[in-house]
């Protein structure tokens, strides 16, 4: 293999074209940045974020108030079984997150677990 070497017309030098042993090692450091997501932590992570969202929202409502307290909240009794806008309620919401955000979060790893995989082939 012939290796060229080009002249830099600013500074004079002579600067060698990246070889494949080179190329080789910015693949290595590449596939060690990439590396696969545990699906159970993200999905605890995500279950816990969507869990305490619908917990605050839910006692924020409570605490501020009002003659009709979060009625676009309490649309959320048709996707969470037994949810309503009363502590009781938040408590249940933030199972229901806690349930519906791990699902999410392990489908989401898994996904990007496979296309890593299929990638690196």
């Amino acid at each position: 293999m012939k290796k060229s070497v080009v002249i830099s017309q600013v500074s004079g030098k002579q600067l060698s074209p990246p070889s494949v042993e080179h190329a080789d090692e910015s693949e290595l450091v590449l596939e060690h940045a990439v590396q696969r997501l545990n699906a159970n932590i993200l999905g605890l992570v995500l279950g816990i974020i969507a869990g305490l969202a619908i917990f605050v929202a839910t006692n924020f409502l409570i605490i501020k108030g009002g003659a009709v307290v979060g009625p676009h909240l309490g649309l959320l009794r048709n996707f969470l079984p037994f949810y309503s806008v009363t502590f009781l309620g938040s408590v249940i919401g933030l199972g229901w997150g806690l349930v519906f955000g791990y699902l999410a979060g392990f489908v989401i790893a898994s996904l990007y677990n496979l296309v890593v995989k299929l990638k690196g082939r």
